[in-house]
């Protein structure tokens, strides 16, 4: 890969947006979703935090952070467009990217405005939770992949090689299956926290459909993750990047079944709450990564000269 200021400054806008998404599971762990009440983008009607309250300072340090954020990514898009040509494969990319963390920020305020926030438990709060994480993936997803063209990694072609179409999607789709379930699982965890395992494993029968959610999560996980770990194992793209990638998610998808079981055991920690998403992500990322670099080798050896 090469690194020019373009590229550097495209990974440092990919780590700010994941700091920025571990930063809004504090949020949600520590219940400062209604910091700033029902006001937004004001907090508790005014321009700064006055009420002085740790869940205030929380949830307004969470909305700075994603404004800084929601810049970086302009600044991104407005620098590729302005140093490459049109049909740039970086500028659809750049493009989708600035279009995702527009919506990052419209569920974020759609959350605040309708209340779903603090100690709310409504279907309406799990379906903009699932929202907001779909949307959080394909947030990542172009980041990186905008940052990976600007690295001088080969652009991908459409259509994608038939091979390896349909286990992209369904690795896509079970990444995005078990990270909503997991979201809504948190999000149970923080508003009715069990005191000990055997309670917790009680109430997985018994409580209300978000802590239902604590016994399908795991099981769809470990489908999902021994699917990727079969798919990654038979895929080898044959270069020394694809290799360490696929070591890579292979790492990463079992230390995240590691910390799923902790979890459980441990009756879910905010500190190992916010350690399983970080991996989490970082698998995600790991994927898009490994799928591209297949992509490409396999769309070099059939056409290495496209027009």
């Amino acid at each position: 890969m090469t690194f020019d200021r373009r590229a550097r400054f495209a990974w440092v806008v990919l780590a700010f947006n994941m700091a920025v998404i571990l930063f809004g599971a504090v949020v949600r762990a520590t219940g400062s979703g209604a910091g700033c009440g029902g006001n937004w983008p004001d907090c508790n009607g005014g321009a700064l935090p006055l009420a002085g309250t740790s869940e205030e300072a929380i949830e307004f340090s969470h909305r700075a952070t994603s404004g800084v954020a929601l810049l970086l990514v302009a600044v991104l898009v407005i620098w590729v467009f302005r140093t490459t040509s049109s049909g740039h494969p970086a500028r659809f990319l750049a493009g989708l990217s600035g279009f995702f963390i527009v919506n990052e920020a419209l569920v974020g305020a759609m959350l605040v405005l309708f209340g779903w926030t603090g100690e709310d438990a409504s279907n309406g709060r799990a379906v903009a939770i699932a929202l907001h994480l779909v949307n959080t993936l394909f947030l990542l997803a172009t980041l990186v992949l905008t940052a990976r063209v600007l690295s001088g990694q080969p652009a991908l072609r459409r259509p994608w090689p038939a091979s390896l179409r349909r286990p992209l999607i369904i690795g896509a789709v079970g990444f995005a299956i078990v990270g909503v379930a997991g979201a809504i699982t948190a999000l149970g965890d923080t508003l009715f926290p069990a005191e000990s395992l055997l309670e917790g494993i009680r109430s997985d029968f018994t409580g209300t459909f978000l802590v239902r959610l604590r016994w399908i999560h795991p099981i769809v996980a470990v489908g999902v993750t021994g699917y990727l770990l079969w798919w990654a194992q038979g895929t080898e793209p044959g270069t020394g990047l694809g290799d360490r990638l696929g070591t890579a998610l292979t790492g990463l998808l079992l230390v995240q079944v590691a910390f799923g079981a902790l979890n459980v055991a441990l009756l879910a920690p905010v500190w190992l709450q916010i350690l399983h998403l970080l991996v989490a992500d970082a698998a995600w990322l790991a994927f898009v990564l490994f799928g591209a670099e297949a992509i490409a080798v396999e769309q070099a050896a059939i056409d290495p000269a496209p027009a």
